[in-house]
């Protein structure tokens, strides 16, 4: 038994339409896929519909394997909406404690709030960089109503990634979508947090996928959700419904006349600062060791293959290269890149002291392919 990645032979569009009908909780879901509420891959052969295994799990959630030997498809339907809170919510936790606060001369309402997730077992919880950057005496509240005293241990202001730990044992350790993170623009998530008032941890929220790759106040590509994020949601989890940590929350817009606009760290960049924690204690990020500036479309968020200009180099190796102020960036180890974000996002896959060739069309009008050492982030 093995789960079938290809069109499932003999597995009809009408015969799908029965078999959500006849599950529990699903009849809904079945009229709205007829009336073509619910998108799924599919091929005709010979004028009949077949429909993508994959995109079935995908779009309806839950798992199916393929037994070659009787040819069958056995699909599993995915959890509720409920199933999923309760599956997740004990692994979020709600952290809270003092900040300076020149605007409050009582030091006992000088608090700060925020969410976390329990990565490991043994009280590793992950949360964003600003909401434990200047918080004192961190007091950590796990979802059956305990207190432990929390201690910051790795932040990352990069990623807005932060670990804290607690002295505890047998945490229910959330679970994370694997890399490369598949998820989908409408795809159903919920977002699990403390909004607004201590008192209101682990409150959920539901929305979708509203959107991906977004380039908003971050070095790294974001999940656009219209779940709502609230004060104190942060560091909490955006989850898909297999019960994955899909994303880590992490900010909003808010402006009059702006709704339902939050934001959230994928899984695979949260997966990439924590192996970093664990590997080295911190995030070890490569660097080209040059200042690059977009160009104006790539600024403005216009579709754009408009390469990046250097401003200065900032590396030996760059300036040994001969690479020099008004070159222009094409690409990366042959991978075309066009923003500051896609810089980011490809030299995830390296290390400092790893060296890359770069495409660059220097300033006198030749193409030029030059190696470079990547330097460590921030060592100039």
């Amino acid at each position: 038994m093995r789960k079938h990645r290809g069109f499932n032979r003999g597995f009809k569009w009408r015969t799908l339409l029965l078999l959500l009908a006849m599950l529990p909780g699903l009849g809904a879901t079945a009229a709205s896929a007829s009336a073509g509420g619910i998108p799924l891959d599919a091929v005709v052969v010979n004028g009949e519909v077949y429909v993508k295994a994959s995109s079935l799990e995908t779009g309806l959630g839950g798992s199916g394997t393929y037994d070659r030997v009787s040819k069958t498809y056995i699909y599993q339907p995915g959890a509720n909406i409920s199933d999923v809170i309760d599956q997740v919510s004990p692994s979020v936790v709600a952290i809270i404690g003092k900040v300076d606060d020149p605007f409050t001369d009582d030091n006992r309402f000088s608090l700060s709030h925020g969410t976390g997730v329990i990565v490991k077992s043994d009280g590793w919880i992950v949360t964003n960089a600003h909401v434990v950057q200047d918080m004192k005496q961190i007091v950590v509240v796990t979802a059956d109503g305990k207190s432990h005293a929390g201690k910051r241990e790795m932040m990352d202001i990069v990623s807005d990634l932060a670990l804290v730990k607690i002295e505890a044992d047998n945490l229910p350790a959330a679970r994370f979508a694997p890399s490369p993170l598949q998820v989908r623009v409408g795809e159903t998530v919920v977002a699990i947090g403390t909004p607004v008032s201590f008192s209101l941890r682990n409150s959920a929220t539901v929305g979708v996928i509203s959107g991906m790759n977004r380039s908003i106040s971050s070095d790294y590509k974001l999940l656009q959700t219209d779940a709502a994020i609230n004060p104190g949601n942060s560091g909490g989890p955006l989850v898909n419904m297999k019960g994955e940590v899909v994303g880590i929350n992490s900010l909003k817009f808010v402006e009059v006349g702006v709704d339902s606009m939050g934001f959230a760290i994928p899984a695979d960049t949260v997966q990439y600062v924590l192996e970093h924690f664990e590997t080295y204690g911190k995030v070890n990020r490569p660097a080209l060791g040059l200042d690059l500036e977009e160009s104006w479309t790539a600024f403005v968020g216009l579709p754009t293959d408009e390469p990046l200009t250097v401003v200065r180099t900032l590396s030996d190796s760059a300036r040994e290269a001969g690479i020099k102020p008004g070159d222009r960036l094409y690409a990366i180890a042959d991978q075309q890149v066009s923003t500051l974000v896609e810089v980011s996002e490809l030299l995830k896959s390296y290390l400092p002291g790893d060296r890359v060739t770069v495409t660059l069309l220097t300033a006198s009008g030749d193409l030029a392919f030059r190696e470079l050492e990547l330097i460590e982030s921030g060592a100039y």
